[in-house]
């Protein structure tokens, strides 16, 4: 295998052990948050998630690679971090633990925009056409999840300004 299409391959190990983990991780976000738009959000990407899983097999079958995952310590810090919020958002404002988890979210996103860039990148340049528009597709739905919880972001950031027990002024 060239040096290129085996450095493809193991990226996509890293990411394939990536998704899992958040397969498991995420409906505990969804149950931590308070939101109902928020849980819905993590909810709806859990589903996309498996499918993220299963374009990744499929992309190792186009290569003729075994879809076996190889340990994602990046991933696992960041779910270890995600984990954490949860904890802490327990004692805090809902709109704050809310904001934490937009955060950890968010962190996760950018994390699998820039490997899911980088291995489409990678899959063009070696003219794996096929496994190219698979991981496309996979970067094209991080990147609406990423700017999803940033639209999300303005009105529990305005909840979060309020003092506590003061109400928003009716327009």
């Amino acid at each position: 295998m060239p040096a290129l299409e085996e450095l493809l391959v193991e990226e996509m190990q890293d990411l394939l052990h990536a998704e899992g983990q958040l397969v498991r991780a995420l409906p505990k976000m969804a149950k931590a948050a308070h939101d109902p738009k928020l849980k819905q959000a993590f909810t709806n990407h859990l589903e996309e998630t498996k499918g993220h899983v299963e374009r990744l097999k499929q992309a190792f079958e186009l290569l003729g690679a075994r879809a076996k995952a190889k340990p994602c310590k990046a991933m696992q810090g960041l779910v270890e971090e995600g984990q954490e919020t949860i904890t802490e958002g327990k004692e805090k404002e809902e709109a704050i633990a809310d904001l934490g988890l937009v955060a950890a979210a968010q962190k996760v996103e950018h994390y699998e925009i820039s490997g899911y860039g980088t291995l489409r990148t990678v899959a063009e340049q070696l003219g794996q056409t096929k496994v190219a528009r698979l991981l496309a597709q996979t970067l094209a739905e991080e990147e609406k999840a990423d700017k999803l919880l940033t639209q999300l972001s303005p009105p529990l950031l305005q909840e979060a300004a309020q003092e506590p027990g003061e109400e928003e002024e009716e327009e």
